[in-house]
């Protein structure tokens, strides 16, 4: 047993010495074995692999959810018909609007909202015309109450308004007791100078300055009158009763005259041609017939028949001038009776004008006018009306009732809200040479932090995209405005990541990292692909979009390609 254990113990310790020598070994070095350690490691290529993929460039924006276009909205004027103090009975209450709701009541009147672009700046009353009328009209119809579109607050148009007020539960707007009052005012007044002036002229009609005037004037008026009839009656008859006496005896004598010839010629045709005995065999001479004075009778017949043709002619000839000269002097006396009653018309109205009491007249006519003028005018806008207070036109509906900024009890003074449209906007601000970049209806995308992306549309780039009241972005940002596509899932108030698509390649292309092209001297651009370990050549390429550090590249190159990036 012994030389055993001597034998195990004389192995340990020849393996004890062993181990220690060979870590003592392998602590200790040559120098050059230490300088070559310490040397740098020989220099390599980094190189990235080439790929086909879509490549789409994009520009990142921060911003938030917020509801879109906020306006602050203040009342146009009073509510109700007088200006007494403004005190909100029922303040707006946050949430949606739609157009034709009560935003709020002021002194238990409402007031409305209408979609327009006009602002409310006056009352509207009968008669009133304008754009801000016809836009009125417009939201009107749109909500079912049928207004004309005439651009004038007629009765049509009051008749919807009225209808409007009442479905809310409100009465439309009627004259206050004062607008009665003042009415019934200017209505006597009226009356009163109208009485005034019919007693100035019954005074006047009754003068006695004026009488033997009026009564000149009356009697010009009956002889022109009576001359008119005459004339009248002159120009109807053709021949007077004495021209017709006349004319009848010349043409009884005319026919006198031809009867006595015809008697004159039928003797000398008989005294010309005896009659002959039919009984005698033989004819007998006969002494020639004596037919001298038959002859002489049918010449005295026939001057007989001129002369009475043309004394009958010259009756109708004095019958037609007689006729001319009578329609001339009828014709002159008219002329006479105008002239006449003409310069009695004018002495009178000179002697009327003359007289004081026609000065009253002139004085109680022009009050008349005037009264009646004040009336019309006051009677132009008195009816239903809408005040300028109670209609608030907003751009766009349905809109957002987003901050309120009067309570019940206030008086209502100056801002009541501030509305804002019903749909998300991201507003946020990108670098000035990234806005170069983005126009309005490029695609864009919204990243939330739960990873959730929701498609949107770029709406608004630069002073456009500034909200009302928003500070302008530091460091010459600009600001954007983007459209989300759907409002579900969003929240106000959330902060999101956008990013605006300004380019994209339409299929998958080669892609390479921009640190990859060279540029060489003779401006063409280049990349060295790595064929073997640490050793390249040039190929040429041509360079296309930008994204994300990546260009897109054509030429002599194949997807899985390794390009320098940097070498030694």
């Amino acid at each position: 047993m012994r030389p055993r254990r001597l034998l195990a113990g004389v192995i340990a310790g020849v393996v004890l010495v062993a181990g220690a020598g060979w870590a003592v070994s392998t602590r200790l070095r040559s120098p050059a074995d230490e300088a070559a350690r310490r040397a740098a490691p020989r220099p390599s290529l980094v190189t990235a692999a080439v790929e086909r993929r879509k490549l789409v460039s994009t520009v990142v924006v921060s911003g938030t959810l917020e509801y879109g276009s906020p306006l602050p909205i203040s009342l146009a004027g009073v509510v109700g018909g007088t200006s007494e103090l403004q005190r909100a009975t029922r303040a707006p209450r946050q949430g949606k609007l739609k157009e034709g709701a009560v935003l709020m009541e002021v002194n238990g009147r409402p007031v409305f909202a209408l979609r327009g672009s006009v602002p409310m700046h006056r009352t509207i009353a009968p008669g009133s015309k304008g754009d801000d009328v016809r836009q009125l009209q417009r939201a009107l119809r749109r909500l079912g109450y049928g207004a004309p579109a005439t651009a004038v607050f007629d009765r049509a148009t009051i008749s919807a308004v009225t209808r409007l007020y009442t479905k809310k539960g409100y009465e439309a707007q009627q004259p206050t007791l004062a607008d009665r009052q003042q009415y019934d005012t200017l209505r006597k007044a009226v009356q009163t100078a109208q009485e005034t002036l019919a007693t100035e002229r019954q005074n006047l009609d009754q003068g006695r300055d004026v009488r033997p005037l009026k009564i000149r004037l009356a009697n010009a008026k009956t002889d022109l009158t009576s001359a008119e009839r005459a004339l009248e009656e002159a120009e109807s008859r053709e021949l007077t009763p004495e021209d017709e006496s006349k004319l009848a005896a010349a043409d009884a004598a005319v026919r006198a005259a031809e009867e006595k010839l015809a008697q004159a010629e039928q003797e000398l045709a008989a005294a010309r041609n005896p009659p002959t005995s039919v009984a005698a065999a033989t004819p007998q001479p006969t002494a020639s017939t004596d037919t001298s004075l038959p002859e002489m009778r049918v010449e005295n017949a026939r001057a007989d028949l001129a002369a009475a043709q043309e004394a009958r002619g010259r009756a109708v000839e004095e019958a037609r001038q007689a006729r001319d000269k009578r329609l001339e002097e009828l014709r002159k006396a008219v002329r006479t009776a105008k002239e006449a009653r003409a310069t009695a018309e004018q002495a009178l109205r000179q002697a009327r004008q003359l007289s004081p009491t026609r000065l009253k007249v002139a004085g109680a006519g022009k009050d008349v006018a005037a009264a009646k003028e004040m009336l019309a005018e006051f009677a132009r806008t008195y009816g239903t009306s809408v005040p300028p207070g109670e209609v608030v036109f907003l751009p766009k509906l349905p809109a957002r009732v987003e901050k309120v900024s009067v309570k019940p009890g206030q008086q209502v003074e100056k801002e009541i809200a501030t509305v804002t449209s019903s749909a998300f906007m991201v507003t946020g601000s990108v670098e000035a040479t990234e806005s170069d970049l983005l126009r309005v209806g490029m695609e864009a995308g919204i990243e939330l932090d739960s990873g959730k992306t929701y498609k949107a549309t770029l709406t608004a780039v630069g002073d456009q995209a500034r909200m009302p009241g928003a500070e302008a972005p530091a460091d010459g940002a600009q600001p954007v405005l983007l459209t989300p596509a759907s409002m579900k899932g969003l929240k106000a108030g959330t902060a999101v990541t956008a990013r605006v698509t300004v380019g994209a390649t339409k299929e998958p292309v080669l892609v390479v990292p921009v640190a990859a092209v060279i540029t060489a001297a003779d401006g063409r651009a280049r990349v060295q692909v790595e064929y073997a370990t640490d050793k390249t050549r040039e190929v040429e390429v041509r360079t296309g979009l930008t994204a994300d550090g990546n260009v897109e590249v054509t030429g002599a190159l194949k997807e899985g390609d390794r390009v320098v990036v940097s070498g030694a």
